[in-house]
């Protein structure tokens, strides 16, 4: 068995050039790595900050003020409520308890009163809401 001893000459050149491309390579993977992750700071910098409280704002049914109440913290919604809906109106506005109840679920869910869904039978008196809880949120944003 004779075996042939092979002799690999390799040029400082092309050695430099490999470990440059190598580098770039390694440079470009970990720039497309932090562009394309998704960033966990940018869901916390869209949302809304608010000043912690409890914000009414009023409708008026039938001379008949209510009062709707938005309960916050400084970055959630916590609660929807109506302060001080007696049984006389819930009698005259059947639909009123449940679309608030309806609204107000979907507002804590969602943390916004966009894309808020309604049936055709409350989407008057839903309407009426999410504009009072709008109101109460603009109160809770001004600083």
């Amino acid at each position: 068995m004779s075996s042939k001893t092979k002799i690999v000459v390799l040029h400082m050149k092309e050695i430099i050039y490999t470990a440059v491309f190598a580098l770039l390579g390694i440079l470009l993977i970990l720039i497309l790595l932090f562009m394309f992750l998704p960033d966990d700071s940018k869901e916390k910098s869209s949302s809304k900050e608010y000043m912690p409280g409890i914000y009414t704002s009023s409708i008026t049914l039938n001379n008949t003020p209510l009062q709707v109440e938005v309960s916050v913290d400084k970055h959630h919604i916590n609660s929807v409520r109506f302060s001080n809906l007696d049984e006389t109106v819930t009698t005259m506005y059947p639909l009123i308890q449940p679309a608030m109840e309806d609204v107000a679920d979907q507002v804590v869910k969602n943390q916004s009163t966009d894309n808020i869904t309604s049936s055709s039978e409350d989407s008057y008196t839903s309407k009426l809401i999410t504009d009072a809880i709008n109101d109460a949120l603009k109160k809770a944003e001004e600083k």
